[in-house]
């Protein structure tokens, strides 16, 4: 977490997201957040792990924020993302693909940052459907 003071709540916030395979909104993190921890400071401290690299911001179809851990360290609001991200229908879960995006551009055009979420239903609420 860079140089900055770590505090409880930061520690609380990036084992969690940690520990998690999707993409999670502000009302998922306060829910599974172990301690009350306020919206404000919540929100402050996911702006600053998107500052470090520590997690990224997906802004979904639905107009929501995702926020989930970076593995490897990124900083996805200052350059291209690089990656699909998925929102369900059906359960509603966001998560990262690993499929890289490839597009082109008029000439002069020039990418900084690009955010891209397909949305439909995940392999898991088709399977569920097709059982049934």
């Amino acid at each position: 977490m860079s140089s900055r003071r770590r505090t409880e709540a930061q520690t609380q916030l990036l084992d969690l997201l940690r520990r998690e395979s999707t993409a999670l909104s502000h009302d998922d993190i306060s829910a599974k957040l172990p301690t009350d921890i306020n919206r404000v400071t919540i929100y402050r401290i996911l702006n600053r792990f998107v500052a470090d690299g520590l997690a990224h911001r997906i802004v979904a179809d639905d107009g929501r924020q995702y926020f989930a851990s970076c593995a490897d360290g990124c900083a996805h609001d200052t350059a291209a993302h690089g990656h699909l991200h998925f929102r369900c229908l059906v359960c509603d879960r966001v998560e990262c693909l690993p499929e890289q995006v490839a597009f082109s551009l008029p000439e002069g055009y020039r990418v900084e940052n690009y955010n891209v979420t397909l949305s439909g239903t995940c392999n898991s609420c088709s399977a569920l459907a097709e059982a049934n």
